[in-house]
This record gives structure tokens, sequence and C-alpha cells, in this order.
């Protein structure tokens, strides 16, 4: 999908608008794990997520040849719209999103912030995503997919900073919504040529490439109800499935339950704030922690754009175990 010329030259892009992102090994997870456990931390990018550097990627080509003269449009649960709207102030694009009702209210009001359109549509992100492309047709915009090689490219840039910042790693987890940042993970380390198994990570509600990878062809899954917002995808991308059909060892899936003490472990044993998807892959980590003593593990931290309600009531309520 892109070499490692073009995967050097997107992060030059992306570093031209701000640093890279850290990856730091933290004790307090090392001896909770017995595993040397290496954190990427995409929470720390402009946007609060890693959708961010595709987001760069894309528009800025989009803009150089003029393709969007009107603007683009896409569907999001939050953070694909914001990396769009970010892009799309800094390379003069206009941008409107569609998101299912009862979105994220904090995510929402962030993508308006950075001046997107925003448009309420449909049950959840897949009918919103039909909405946006029928938007499209009839008012002139040019749909944004939430996978493209464009994005591929600009979120592997943080697989890139990590692979070479980190020692060598044993095993990735790495969350998966539409797929874009397992894909850039796997094309990475292929190019490196480094032996990194990687594992992919679903919601147990949303199990969409789980079911694939089980069947050996996209599946689409029958609901996506998850509280992990970011990982509620009911349709796989065919050419992200075969991405990841190929240089995924597995997908292991992650209950609602799993994730919320997983953001519990992030909090207090790294003081970061994780939405969702991004404690998810702790959260299969941790699945795995007995196979996993001895080891060196890596974990994306994809994003830490989580409503404060939805922190309170889920991940810190009443009921919540101490950890």
């Amino acid at each position: 999908m892109f070499t490692l010329d073009e995967l050097e030259h997107a992060l030059q892009q992306v570093h031209a608008v701000f640093p890279g992102t850290p990856q730091y090994a933290w004790p307090l997870l090392a001896g909770r794990t017995g595993a040397e456990i290496w954190v990427k931390h995409e929470n720390h990018t402009p946007t609060g997520a890693f959708k961010v550097r595709g987001g760069l990627i894309h528009l800025e080509r989009l803009a150089r040849e003029g393709r969007a003269p009107r603007g683009v449009i896409s569907a999001t649960r939050g953070n694909h719209g914001q990396s769009l709207a970010y892009a799309g102030q800094r390379f003069g694009v206009p941008v409107t999103i569609v998101v299912p009702a009862g979105n994220s209210v904090e995510k929402n009001a962030a993508m308006s912030a950075l001046g997107a359109r925003l448009i309420e549509h449909g049950a959840d992100f897949d009918a919103a995503r039909a909405h946006a492309k029928a938007l499209s047709e009839t008012e002139g915009l040019l749909f944004a997919p939430s996978f493209h090689p464009d994005l591929v490219v600009g979120v592997a840039t943080y697989s890139l900073e990590l692979f070479r910042a980190a020692p060598p790693l044993d095993v990735l987890y790495v969350p998966i919504g539409l797929g874009s940042g397992i894909c850039g993970a796997i094309l990475t380390r292929d190019l490196l040529g480094l032996g990194t198994e990687i594992v992919g990570v679903q919601s147990a509600h949303a199990p969409a490439y789980a079911l694939s990878f089980a069947a050996g062809h996209p599946v689409v899954a029958e609901s996506a109800d998850t509280r992990a917002d970011g990982l509620a995808v009911r349709v796989p991308d065919a050419a992200a499935f075969e991405i990841i059909h190929k240089g995924a060892s597995r997908i292991a899936t992650v209950s609602d339950d799993e994730v919320a003490e997983a953001a519990r472990i992030y909090w207090t044993d790294t003081h970061n704030l994780a939405e969702g998807a991004g404690a998810a892959a702790l959260a299969a980590l941790l699945q795995d922690k007995e196979g996993l003593r001895g080891r060196r593990a890596g974990v994306v931290l994809s994003g830490g754009n989580i409503d404060l309600s939805l922190f309170q009531d889920w991940v810190m309520g009443p009921a919540a175990p101490a950890v």
C-alpha cells in the first residue's frame, strides 16, 4: 500500500505539524503483568487520538490537487471527524461530519470547535456513514472514508515512531475500529523486517473483524452495542480485512467491563486518561498476561477522548472494583 520512502515522507509531514508522541515503559504495568509493557501515547496528539495523522495526510493531498472544491463529508463516532476538522482548518477545506444519534457530546463539541458542520443521523456509525455518502452526492461534497490509503500511511507514522524508539517488541496489541491503525502497524512492521507479532483487539459487543478473521472473509456483525464507541463498527472494510487477515496473528475480543478495568489501570498506573477504544489493547494484554511474563509487549493507547459523564458512570462508577 506504501513504501518506506512514502512512510518517511508522511512522518515528515506529520512532524511539521506536531512532534511525535511518546512511548514509555511504565513500571507499575510491568509489576502488574510480569512483562515489560511499552505504551504508545496517541492520546497526546493535538486531537487526543491517532486519527489526526491520517487526516493531515489526506486533506493536504486533496487541497494540493484541488480535489474537494466544495469540501469533504464523512461519518464518525468522533476521532476521525476531529482529524478531518483539524486538517480542514489547516488546509482550508470545509468539513461536514455525520454522527449517529447519541454520539459523544464532548467529541461533537470538539468537532464543531474545529470548524466542522455537524449533522446527526442514524442509530449507529454504519447508518451515519450511509447518510454521509448520500449527502456527498446531493451536496457535491467529496466523501472522505474512514479507511483510505492516505489515512493508513498517515496513522502508520505512529508505528514507525514506536518501532524505532522502543526496544524490539515480542508482541503489539492494536485496537480495531475500521482498521487503519492496525493495518498501518502491520505494513510498517513488514517494511522494517521485524518479527513482532501483532494482535488486533475488538469489542466483544462489536466483533465484525473477529468474526471475519475466523471465517476467512468479511462478515457483518449483527450489532455494535459497546460503550467503547471507537470500536463500534458492524461492517468491516474489505481492503482492511485483507491486510489484517494476512498480517495479524489473531484478533482478541474484550468486554466493556474489561475495557473499563483497563481504563482504570491506565489512570492508576500511568495517570493517563483513556477512552474505551484507547484502553482496549491493554484489556486484551491483561487477558494474556500469564503468557507474557518475561517478554516485551506494546500497547497502543489510541485515544483519550471520553466524555466526563461516561468516565464517571462507566469507568469510575460506584460499582468499580479497586485496582
